[in-house]
Parts: structure tokens; C-alpha cells; sequence
């Protein structure tokens, strides 16, 4: 009976018909507080989550995270229960606001679970640690004669049992207890992690009941639809509405307020047109006529800029990891292997495109939106507003549901346009993204150029090894003035490669920017994923070995790896921590040993087929990824594409099998057809015409295979991404001879 809700905290603790008796347990760490049904006070603790229970048992549970489909509104509460001993029947998740209160709730970088694992686990067994305190002050016995299990607390010797709704006024009259005066469960106790949950959404999105940004309607409600600027940085130099004034259901054509770089996550400037209606919005702004300066990039072309990035990357840049002397050896031409790689502008395309609804009465603004970042949209609408801190609960955002999102929901200028027209107007406006709106003006993974260069040694593996990338950085949203990727960045598969190497040098180059950079899913393990997966290769090719070979004698002995030895002192492995997270060699060699054992890579095929693999660890997780091709009349065909993945302790495996399907299909766009290009500073593609992303009948049979591990548990959303491109081009080499190292494949190929 898993229901979904979003409300307020006033409203989860009215809505929980505490009137009658009911409390509410607000866990947080290191301490807990508790809202009592006759004053409804909270104390202004840092909470993590909610945990609510009746009087009849029902469990609920607040999820501060936000779902688009990787079903952590179903993981979160998972972990909670698990520790509480609840019975999964008769818990119901709550969907949070944005509220600091909660932390962090940007849902981002794979980090929901591999972050706050522990923190979910302790919250639950803070509450259970009550409820058996209150059944032994009730028993009038020591409370490690009773135990929680499944909703009830038993008393051992007696055979006693009470409910966990009977017991939540007494334990919330308790002390809570500190986080390291709880006991967690022993992994070989769960009966709720690792197991097979229905999605606690599955049932409203299968019925079409689910609620995602796009269906929010209200009472008196304007539609907008919004013309912007072409090229980033380009203001609005006139416009002509009369026309579009005379369509059927448009109100008001309003300008937004000019915006200078840098754009950072707010609207980029526009005009909207607002109507009754989607159709007389979109008909009404077709018959606008705008004049715009375009600004300084309207010279960008990305064929141009592609030729300038592979230039710098064939000279010596900035050190970002060092090791040995790479310059100083003289390289034998026979045995040595250089090559570049280059990836272009990509675009997130998720299926549902941005939307956002705002509504302001008297001094109070709601927001509906699917954001992955409910927080950032508050700040946000506050300062759009004139708000300061003090005033945060004059904005209100509710969390909807989200059709795919892979980064570009992080960013939370859809929602601020809402605020601004519901502002100008005084009425409720929804703010539609068309399919065009999102590909045209969306923010992009950075086109970008590696090269690779390194000597093989007579053992079999290589070494004096140099590799140097060159792409937008993404903090050029916040400061123009940034030419460099951050360190953190680079962390992300470039200068955190974990080859067992005595020479290395990891370089960067400056690089200007032209388009909106954003977050895209696996960020920019994507162009180093690539790279690395495809040099690999070459070099095993070279040295005439398997490619699993290749890969097992770079990596070396077992052992962890620390690039910040090798003066890459900024390295942050992703934000995780070495001790409960250590870059791990054995658990590399393990997901290329199960990718061998599972995929029949060493068969023998015709000469027009191929297989292709290729690994890269990101996120606290490990992914090799394997892909069977074939060519005919030069033409691609996939045949089978498998992954093998250890992210530590499993939650939810079906999720796990799920995200890994579709990072294999995400990857598969990106490898096949994927390119964003920029013509005069213009972004030329404008929907799935021209912007493909992969059909049901170009994905071949998929396979997902998992480690089982009680590893601290690693991301597991972005992962299964960079390995996939790579696995693909490089089956395409053994398929035909034909080498791929500038993506798409399309521009060779046909698919």
C-alpha cells in the first residue's frame, strides 16, 4: 500500500490525523526531534527525513530526494524500513519540498544512495532503538531483552508483543539516542535490501496517474511559451506581437528581463506568449517577429572549434598528475601508439522536456516543477522575488515526477521563468518547453579531444604514458572567466586513470566556451571513457594480445590507488572517502572476469562481426561493458550488448539492472548518432529528426550482470555509461578494420 505524497510539513503532520494521537518522529543526525499532535513543533534540528508513525501502524516516510525514474522514492524508504524492521506493506512515501532542513537534496552525480546510505540506515535504527526502548519502559524490563521485528517489538522470555503503532506516543516522549549508540543490522540479517520491490510509483505510472510537471493545471491558469535568444549571450533587440495578439486565446505578450552572462542556471532573456491555452501559446508565438544581437559567439562554429581542439592537444599542456619522466625517454616508433579522440556537443534529451508552474498570491509563491535540485529553485524564485533567507517560506516547491532528466533538471531556469511571468502577470503560469525548446536551447556536454600516447613494453603491457584533454569547462555557467575543467573534473576518468605506470603525464589545456555547458549523466567520463577504452585497444592490438589481456596487465598487482601520490593532491574520488570507498584493483579485474565469463567474447565469428569491450570505474562503482556488432554493406548492426557491474551492496537489484539497461541505451545514442553542432553560434539540430536517440529496434538483447558485494554501496546512474561507447567502436574495428575515434559513428557509418 506504498502511496505517494508531497506536501508540507504542516501539511504531513495535519494530513497524518495527528488530532487523534498520532506522532510523528523526526530523525536527523546526530540527534532526533519529535512534532507532538497538540503544539505540531518541530525543532530546528538539520534533518534527514521524516519517519511517521499511526496509530494504526501505518509507517510514513519523507523521500528528500527526487525521482525521475531510477526509483529512489522506493531505495530511500527501503533502507529506512529495513533498520526500523517495518513492514514494507504498511509503509507510504512522502515526497519532501525543498527545505534546507533536509540537507542536500540535489539529486545528482549518482550520489542518493552511495552518500546516504549509512545516514538512511541510522535514521531507521534510531527509531527502532526507540520503539524497543518504550516496549521495555512499558514491559518494565532491560531493553535488550526485547527485539523489533516486523512491525512489532517482542519480548523474549515472555513471548510479549506490541504493535509499532501502539508504541509511537510513548516512544516519542523518549530521549532520542546518538547515532553511534545505535547498532546497525549484519548484512546477512536484511529482509528489505537487496530484494525485489515494486516501484513504490509503479501502479500511478502504469494506470497514466503519476504526476509529472507537465500535467500540473490550476484554476485561471496562463500558458506560456517562450521565444529566447539563438545564441547564448545574444539580447533582444525588438520584437513585433501584433500578429501574434490576434490569435484565438493569447493575453499577454510579455519581454523577460534581459540577463548577462554569466548565464549560470538562470533564463537566458526571451518573450513569451501567453494564452488560455498550449496550442494558442505556441500559435501566437509563431507569428512573433524578433530581432536579436546576437552577441560575441554568433562566430562559433563547432566543425571549427573540433579542429582548433585537436590541434592543442597534439602540444603539451598544463600538469595535472605526474609520475616519472615522459619526456625525457625516447620513444621507439615501433612500439609506441599516439592517437586523439573527439566526442561532440550532446544534449540530454530527456522524454519529458522542461516545465515549471508558479503561482504568487498575496505573499506566498508555489512552485510545481520536476527539478532534480528543489533547493537551487528556491533560492532561485527567492532572489527573483527580492527575498531574503529569513523569508524562505514565502516560496514554496513541490517535486513532481520526472521523465528522464540525466542532468539538465539540475539546472532551474525553466522554473524561474515560471516565477517571473506568474509575477508579471498575477495569474498561476505554466511555462512549456517544447521538444525544439529543449534541444535548441538546453545547456550541453562540452565537445571535447583527448589524445593518448604511450610505448608498449616487451611484457605485454605499456608504459611512458601521455594523455591531455580539451573541452568548455562547465563552471564557465558561473564565471566566464573559467577556461580550465575544474580538478574535480578532471578526476572524473582522466588524471584518476589507475594503470599501474612508472612514467605518466596528465595534461590540461584552455579552452573558450560558446554554448551553455551543463551536467549530462556520467558527465565527462564520457570523452575520457571513450578515450582510454578505444586507446586500450589500439594498444592491444598492437601488441597483437586480447583486449581483456591489455586491460589486466595496465592495472597491475591488487592493490588501491591514491593519484593524489602522484601530485594530483586536489583528487576527490568523487567526493567519497578512501576508507570506505578505496580505488580498488581486484574489484576492477572482478567485473572484466564476470564480463568473460558471461559473454561469449572469445567465440569464434565470421569475418563481418566483431566483439568490443572496455571498463571504467566512476561514481564508487565498477563497469565493464561488452558489445557484438555487425557489419554489412557499411552498415552497423548490433547483435548483443552486455555490462557487469560491482556497486557494492545492492538495494534495489531490479533498479540496478534497470539503470545499467539504460545506460547501455543512452550510451548507444551517444556512440551511433549523438552530436549537438553550432553554426554561427546557433545550435542547428531542433528535435528527434535531426537529434535521433536510439529506437526500440536498434537495441540489440541486453545484459546486465552483478557482483555481489558488501562493499559500501557506489552510484550506480551514471556508471554504466562511459564503458559503452568504447565497447561499441572497438567491436566495430574487430568487425571491419575500420577504427573509429571521432564519435559519432553515423559520419562513417550508416545504422
Amino acid at each position: 500500500m506504498q502511496i505517494i505524497k508531497n506536501v508540507s510539513r504542516r501539511g504531513f503532520l495535519k494530513g497524518l490525523g495527528l488530532g487523534s494521537g498520532v506522532f510523528v518522529l523526526a530523525t536527523s543526525l546526530p540527534g532526533v526531534a519529535f512534532a507532538d499532535s497538540e503544539t505540531n513543533d518541530i525543532s530546528d534540528n538539520k534533518l534527514g527525513v521524516f519517519v511517521s508513525i499511526n496509530s494504526d501502524g501505518l509507517v510514513s516516510i519523507i523521500c528528500h530526494r527526487s525521482e525521475m525514474g531510477q526509483g529512489i522514492r522506493t531505495s530511500i524508504p527501503q533502507i529506512i524500513a529495513e533498520e526500523m524492521e517495518a513492514n514494507w506493506t504498511l509503509v507510504s512515501v512522502i515526497q519532501a519540498q525543498a527545505d534546507r532542513k533536509y540537507g542536500s537534496q540535489s539529486t545528482a552525480g549518482s550520489a542518493s544512495i552511495r552518500r546516504y546510505f549509512t545516514l538512511m540506515r541510522q535514521i531507521g535504527a534510531m527509531v527502532r532503538f526507540m520503539l524497543e526502548q518504550a516496549a521495555a519502559n512499558i514491559w518494565q524490563v532491560d531493553k535488550s531483552e526485547v527485539t523489533a521485528t516486523q512491525h512489532f517489538v517482542h519480548h523474549k522470555s515472555s513471548g510479549q508483543k506490541i504493535g509499532f503503532g501502539e508504541l509511537a506516543v510513548s516512544a516519542a516522549k523518549l530521549t532520542p539516542p546518538k547515532a553511534d549508540e545505535v547498532s546497525l543490522k549484519k548484512i546477512e540479517n536484511f529482509s528489505l535490501i537487496g530484494k525485489q520491490l515494486k516501484l513504490v510509483d509503479h501502479e500511478d505510472m502504469v494506470q497514466g496517474k503519476a504526476i509529472y510537471a507537465q500535467d500540473i493545471v490550476l484554476e485561471n491558469m496562463l500558458y506560456a511559451s517562450i521565444e529566447r535568444p539563438p545564441v547564448v549571450g545574444g539580447k533582444l533587440s525588438s520584437f513585433d506581437a501584433s500578429e501574434a495578439k490576434k490569435v484565438p486565446g493569447v493575453v499577454a505578450v510579455i519581454e523577460l528581463k534581459p540577463r548577462s552572462l554569466p548565464v549560470k542556471m538562470l533564463p537566458v532573456s526571451g518573450v513569451a506568449v501567453l494564452a488560455s491555452n498550449t496550442w494558442a501559446a505556441v500559435e501566437g508565438r509563431k507569428k512573433l517577429k524578433v530581432e536579436w544581437s546576437h552577441g560575441d559567439a554568433e562566430n562559433h562554429d563547432s566543425a571549427d572549434f573540433k579542429k582548433l581542439l585537436k590541434q592543442k592537444v597534439l602540444r603539451r599542456g598544463l600538469n595535472v598528475r605526474t609520475r616519472g619522466d615522459v619526456y625525457q625517454h625516447e620513444y621507439d616508433p615501433k612500439r609506441t601508439l599516439e592517437a586523439s579522440y573527439s566526442v561532440p556537443y550532446l544534449h540530454h534529451a530527456p522524454m519529458e522536456s522542461p516545465a515549471a508552474t508558479a503561482m504568487i498570491k498575496e505573499d506566498k509563491c508555489t512552485i510545481w516543477t520536476g527539478t532534480q535540485n528543489p533547493m537551487s529553485v528556491k533560492r532561485m524564485a527567492m532572489t527573483e522575488l527580492g527575498l531574503d533567507r529569513k523569508q524562505g517560506d514565502q516560496v514554496e516547491v513541490n517535486v513532481t515526477l520526472m521523465g528522464g532528466a540525466f542532468g539538465r533538471k539540475s539546472k532551474s531556469d525553466f522554473a524561474i521563468e515560471a516565477v517571473e511571468l506568474a509575477k508579471a502577470t498575477g495569474r498561476p503560469v505554466k511555462v512549456i518547453w517544447s521538444r525544439e525548446d529543449d534541444v535548441k536551447h538546453g545547456y550541453y556536454h562540452g565537445i571535447s579531444t583527448n589524445y593518448c600516447k604511450a610505448e608498449l613494453s616487451p611484457d605485454g603491457t605499456a608504459d611512458f604514458w601521455i594523455q591531455r584533454n580539451a573541452y568548455p569547462p562547465i563552471n564557465w555557467m558561473n564565471n566566464t572567466d573559467t577556461k580550465f575543467p575544474r580538478d574535480s573534473h578532471l578526476s572524473l576518468g582522466f588524471a584518476d586513470i589507475p594503470f599501474e605506470l612508472d612514467h605518466l603525464s596528465c595534461e590540461k589545456h584552455k579552452v573558450d566556451s560558446f554554448v551553455r555547458p551543463g551536467w549530462m549523466r556520467s558527465v565527462a567520463c564520457i570523452q575520457n571513457g571513450f578515450a582510454l577504452g578505444s586507446f586500450v585497444d589500439e594498444l592491444a592490438v598492437k601488441a597483437n594480445i586480447n583486449t581483456s589481456q591489455m586491460w589486466f596487465n595496465l592495472l597491475g598487482q591488487d592493490r588501491y590507488v591514491d593519484p593524489a601520490k602522484d601530485n594530483f593532491k586536489t583528487w576527490n574520488n568523487y567526493g567519497l572517502s578512501l576508507k570506505q570507498h578505496p580505488v580498488d584493483i581486484r574489484r576492477m579485474k572482478g567485473v572484466i572476469r564476470l564480463l568473460l565469463e558471461k559473454a561469449n567474447i572469445e567465440e569464434k565469428l565470421p569475418e563481418n562481426e566483431g566483439w568490443g569491450i572496455s571498463f571504467l570505474n566512476s561514481f564508487g562503482s565498477y563497469v565493464a561493458a561488452a558489445s557484438k556488432v555487425r557489419i554489412k554493406d557499411n552498415k552497423v548492426e548490433m547483435l548483443e550488448m552486455h555490462t557487469a557491474v560491482d556497486c557494492g551492496i545492492v538495494v534495489t537489484p531490479d533498479r540496478v539492472k534497470s539503470q545499467m539497461e539504460g545506460a547501455m541505451i543512452f550510451g548507444l545514442s551517444i556512440a551511433l548518432m549523438g552530436e549537438i553542432s553550432v553554426k554561427k553560434g546557433a545550435i542547428e539540430q531542433s528535435n528527434f529528426d535531426d537529434y535521433p536517440v536510439t529506437r526500440m529496434q536498434q537495441v540489440p538483447p541486453l545484459h546486465v550482470h552483478m557482483l555481489e558485494s558488501t562493499k559500501a554501496p557506489g552510484g550506480i546512474g551514471e556508471p554504466g555509461v562511459p564503458a559503452i561507447a568504447p565497447s561499441i567502436t572497438n567491436a566495430i574495428y574487430h568487425a571491419s578494420g575500420i577504427r573509429i575515434r571521432d564519435l559519432p559513428v553515423n559520419k562513417i557509418l550508416t545504422i
